[in-house]
C-alpha cells in the first residue's frame, strides 16, 4: 500500500474544505451583501466609486425661479409636481449627486438620476410606513445606478424600480409623476416652481458636467447584457411596461409625426402619447386616464433591460 506524506493529505482535505466553504461565504461587492441577488452577480459592476462616493443630498435648499440664475433654458432638469408643490431638479446638480431624499408637503420624496443612462425617476420614500432615505451604492447594473436604503442596506435597481438584493428583494418603489425636460419648459408650466440650489455643502463645478459629451457620443463606459444599434445608443426613448409587455417611443420616431399626440393601441390598451419633440419629454395615459409609468432614457438603456421590447414606428 502506497503511503502518502501527512503535509499532502492535510493539503489535501484544507483545499477540499475550501471548496465545500466557498459557496457558503457570503457574495459582496462595496460592502453589500449579494447572496440572494435576482440578477446575475457578475453583471453587478463597481463603477469606481466607493459606497457613498457619489454623495446623496440629504438636506437640500431651494432657491425661487428668479433666483436660478445659474440654469440656462435649454438646461435640463426633472421636474416634480406634488400635492400643488412644483420643484425643479437641475441635471447639472444631480451629475454629481445622483440622488435627492427630498420632502415635498411632508411627504418622503426620493429623486434619483442615472447620468451614464439618462434616466431620472421619482419614487415615494415611504415603504411599510416609514421613511427610507437612499444612497448611491457605486455599484451598477446594465450601466444603470444601483441605489440602497440605509435603513435596510437593500439594494435597489432603478430603470426597474425593483430591489434586486437584501431584505426587500423583489419588492418594487412607488414611482412618483416625473418631467425630463428644458428649464425654460418647466418654467413657463411652473413659474412659481421652488429650484434646487447649488449650495448643496459640497464643493462641486456645478458649471460642468463631469460625463464631458457622454450624453451625444456613442460610448459606453460599462459593458451592458445586450446591445442595439436600431437607434444611436444615446437616443432618447419613452419606454412603458404593460402586462408584462415592453413598447418603446424614440423621440426619432415622434418627430417624423408633425404633430404632438399620438393614438396608438398596445397591450390591449388605446394609449395617449403627448410628447415635446424639442424638450425631448412626454407623458402615455391609458383610456380612462391613468398615467402610465414610463422611463425616459437612453435607448441603449431601455434596450439592455428589455430586448424585446417592441418599437413605435412613425410608418
Amino acid at each position: 500500500m502506497k503511503l502518502y506524506p501527512i503535509g499532502l493529505i492535510t493539503g489535501l482535505l484544507s483545499a477540499l474544505l475550501m471548496l465545500l466553504v466557498l459557496p457558503l461565504q457570503a457574495v459582496a461587492k462595496n460592502g453589500f451583501n449579494l447572496d440572494n441577488a435576482s440578477i446575475p452577480v457578475n453583471k453587478i459592476l463597481a463603477g469606481g466609486p466607493p459606497r457613498d462616493g457619489i454623495p446623496s443630498l440629504d438636506k437640500p435648499k431651494f432657491v425661487v425661479a428668479a433666483a436660478a440664475d445659474f440654469l440656462k433654458a435649454d438646461d435640463r432638469v426633472l421636474g416634480v409636481f406634488h400635492k400643488g408643490e412644483a420643484r425643479a431638479y437641475p441635471i447639472r446638480i444631480l451629475n454629481w449627486h445622483e440622488i435627492v431624499n427630498d420632502r415635498i408637503k411632508g411627504d418622503a420624496v426620493v429623486v434619483t438620476f442615472c447620468p451614464l443612462c439618462g434616466t431620472g425617476l421619482v419614487y415615494d420614500g415611504n415603504i411599510n410606513g416609514k421613511r427610507h432615505d437612499f444612497g448611491v451604492s457605486g455599484l451598477l447594473y446594465n450601466s444603470d445606478v444601483l441605489l440602497y436604503d440605509r435603513q435596510s442596506e437593500t439594494l435597489w435597481s432603478q430603470i426597474l424600480s425593483q430591489a434586486i438584493s437584501g431584505p426587500m428583494v423583489g419588492r418594487a418603489l412607488k414611482t412618483l409623476p416625473v418631467a425630463h425636460t428644458s428649464w425654460q419648459s418647466w418654467r413657463e408650466q411652473h413659474p412659481d416652481t421652488q429650484v434646487l440650489s447649488t449650495e448643496t455643502g459640497f464643493s462641486r463645478d456645478y458649471a460642468r458636467s463631469p460625463y464631458g459629451d457622454y450624453d451625444s457620443n456613442g460610448t459606453l463606459y460599462f459593458p451592458v447584457s445586450k446591445e442595439s444599434r436600431a437607434y444611436h445608443p444615446k437616443e432618447r426613448v419613452l419606454g412603458i411596461e404593460i402586462n408584462g409587455q415592453f413598447r418603446a417611443y424614440p423621440f426619432e420616431e415622434l418627430a417624423k409625426l408633425g404633430r404632438n399626440v399620438l393614438q396608438d393601441e398596445f397591450a390591449g390598451q388605446t394609449l395617449t402619447v403627448r410628447f415635446d419633440v424639442a424638450n425631448r419629454d412626454g407623458t402615455i395615459s391609458t383610456a380612462d386616464g391613468k398615467t402610465v409609468h414610463a422611463v425616459n432614457g437612453f435607448w441603449f438603456a431601455w434596450y439592455a433591460f428589455h430586448n424585446d421590447t417592441t418599437i413605435f414606428k412613425a410608418n
